[in-house]
């Protein structure tokens, strides 16, 4: 058996950076390149840069006409024009030509009146002295400083730089990183995944994520979870480039060697950080080059890498840091958290009325696409038991706050639908976007209630009427409300190909393991129903208490091990290729306050549910109908 890594104790985000700080202090050192200024653009300064000519390099005239002594051009008038010899009172000029003494002002060829001699013309308007020309360093004087030292050269500075006669400039030598995914059950995109494979896709972020900053990163194959493998890679990699980083193997598994392999080689600073997701960080130095071992998971591994990584490549590189904008915003669920560890929940940020709101995305340290979906972290502070719903709490922004208020947030039921949406929103309507987050439908009213979200979308049966979602807004709600009709859909079981268990219907439940959707679900309210029709019990479907979010969820649980069956719409189940079961129609719809219909978000969704370019998606997923989309029913 393996010898596990355990963690005595983690330390703060902030001790950490200051104890691996002091450690890099005597090793990391600055290095500097003389580079053509045309091959500049994001390298960094060395110092401040001087003009070493003038720009204009002489009085040049700044229209196309005539040079004038402005002196002769006095009493010229509409009544009275001004008849000037060319040679004597002008010369002719054309735009960026040098303008020589006696010839003191420049007149516009537009506003010159032709004679019946070539070198006369006649003007009615009198110059101004030095009208129409740049002088000798309008835009630069010789000697100035151009750039500062320490700034990230743009497009803009590459012109000015050229302009001043600058064609070579001093900067910041990109820091060389070596990166190396591990892990046996790694394979290489484009490889066929077999059971117990993990597609590694970590040390391309980290590669990119290097590249965004400035660094030269260089992404080496995986390695096998072999120790003497894993050490002499490492090794040589420590001679070879400036920072080596090492994705997985951090943990505390048997396999886990990085750690053993760092101290081997050289000195391990930290082991071990109290952030949530992203404690099991390594941070090393091997022949005084930094070394850092992230961990596996995606999320975790993200984090680290900009808490940990970055600053130190910033400090290599002499890059600039820029902060991320920082806004408070309204939480739209509780968040538990541990008072051990600093957590990052990602959230989906979007404008209500005057407040900004934040709903909380998945947690897991695996889900990837959080990431993808996330406008910013909210960070909850080590020693804090979480926040409560409604709690206002600091949001660090990775999306544009002026795109974030052009946000129409929903909140509510799952559909594929929403995913359509907010692809087309853009489309149709540059500038603006949809955000959408699934709690269920009553979890949407409740964010509805709260003014935490633009439109509820909701599916919820009446049992007494058989009517869907009119009775939930008569009786959750006193201000006068909208229901935006949406779109009729199937419901019933997904099963695996086949149906290998010959289910036909609710009270076949009972014959093998259920996936269920979060209470608060339409789904599960309509399952309750149901059941209740049926005379079972809740209790007696294995697998009630096993909840999934989405409808995909729930397909992919029934399309792998998790389950055998679950409900949801077809469109889902034929996403994954499974065998579907109808067990009725249902109203699909979106729950807003009257006040907000005439917004420009609101409408521009109304555009969308009625144009045919979504009901060309939609009918392309299947098992949808749309006569009644955008029709609006006022609940008052």
């Amino acid at each position: 058996m393996g010898k596990r890594n355990l963690y005595l104790k983690t330390i703060s985000l902030e001790e950490a950076l200051e104890k691996y700080e002091k450690a890099l202090e005597k090793v990391l050192t600055k290095k500097w390149e003389t580079i053509p200024v045309t091959e500049s653009l994001g390298r960094v300064t060395k110092e401040a840069v001087y003009a070493k000519y003038c720009s204009p390099l002489y009085n040049s005239a700044a229209m196309d006409g005539i040079g004038v002594i402005t002196e002769k051009t006095k009493g010229a008038t509409q009544t009275s024009p001004v008849e000037l010899v060319q040679g004597e009172d002008f010369v002719p000029v054309d735009t960026g030509d040098p303008v020589h003494l006696p010839y003191d002002g420049v007149i516009m060829a537009e506003d010159l009146l032709e004679t019946d001699k070539e070198d006369r013309v006649r003007i009615t308007e009198a110059a101004a002295p030095w009208q129409h020309i740049r002088p000798v360093g309008e835009d630069i004087v010789a000697g100035e400083m151009i750039l500062p030292g320490h700034h990230k050269i743009r497009a803009i500075d590459i012109g000015v730089l050229l302009s001043a006669g600058i064609t070579e400039i001093s900067v910041a030598c990109r820091p060389s990183v070596a990166i190396f995914p591990t892990g046996t059950e790694m394979i290489e995109p484009g490889e066929t995944p077999v059971e117990g494979s993990i597609i590694e896709s970590n040390s391309r972020m980290f590669e990119n994520m290097a590249k965004e900053q400035g660094a030269e990163a260089v992404r080496f194959p995986i390695l096998p979870d072999d120790y003497d493998t894993i050490r002499d890679a490492v090794a040589r990699a420590a001679k070879e480039y400036d920072m080596v980083v090492i994705n997985a193997g951090s943990s505390a598994g048997r396999e886990d060697y990085t750690v053993h392999v760092l101290r081997e080689l050289g000195e391990v600073i930290v082991h071990g950080v109290a952030v949530k997701p992203g404690k099991p960080v390594i941070l090393a130095v091997v022949n005084n080059r930094p070394v850092i071992g992230l961990p596996g998971y995606p999320v975790s591994a993200y984090i680290a890498f900009e808490n940990f990584v970055s600053p130190v490549l910033a400090k290599m590189g002499d890059f600039p840091q820029e902060k991320k904008p920082v806004i408070q915003g309204v939480v739209t669920k509780r968040l538990v958290s541990s008072l051990k560890h600093r957590e990052y929940v990602r959230v989906k940020v979007g404008k209500v009325g005057d407040k900004l709101v934040a709903a909380p995305l998945a947690r897991g340290a695996g889900a990837a696409m959080s990431l993808v979906r996330a406008d910013g972290f909210c960070i909850i502070p080590q020693n804090s038991e979480g926040l409560e719903a409604g709690e206002e709490a600091e949001i660090e922004l990775y999306r544009d706050l002026s795109q974030i208020e052009n946000t129409l947030v929903i909140i509510g039921s799952h559909d594929l639908i929403l995913d359509i949406m907010a692809d087309l929103m853009p489309q149709i309507h540059p500038g603006m976007f949809i955000s959408s987050t699934h709690v269920g439908s009553m979890g949407g009213l409740m964010a509805l209630k709260r003014q935490e979200a633009h439109i509820a979308p909701v599916h919820l049966l009446d049992e007494t009427t058989g009517v869907y979602n009119e009775s939930y807004l008569k009786k959750m709600f006193r201000e006068p409300m909208v229901l935006i009709k949406g779109v009729g859909r199937i419901q019933g079981l997904m099963v695996k190909p086949g149906n290998p268990l010959g289910i036909t219907g609710i009270s076949d439940l009972r014959k093998g393991r259920y996936v269920n959707r979060q209470r608060g679900a339409g789904t599960r309210i309509l399952l309750d129903y149901l059941l209740g029709k049926e005379g079972i019990s809740p209790d007696e479907i294995s697998g009630y208490g096993c909840e999934a979010s989405t409808h995909m969820a729930v397909a992919a649980q029934v399309a792998g091990e998790g389950a055998d069956a679950g409900m949801g719409v077809y469109s889902a189940a034929k996403a994954m290729g499974l065998d579907f079961i109808p067990v009725g129609k249902e109203s699909y719809d979106f729950a807003l306050y009257k006040k907000d219909l005439d917004t420009p978000l609101v409408q521009a969704f109304l555009d969308i549910l009625r144009s045919e370019a979504f009901h060309k998606k939609i009918e392309e997923l299947g098992g949808y109908s749309w006569e009644e989309a955008g029709e609006i029913r006022e609940i008052l």
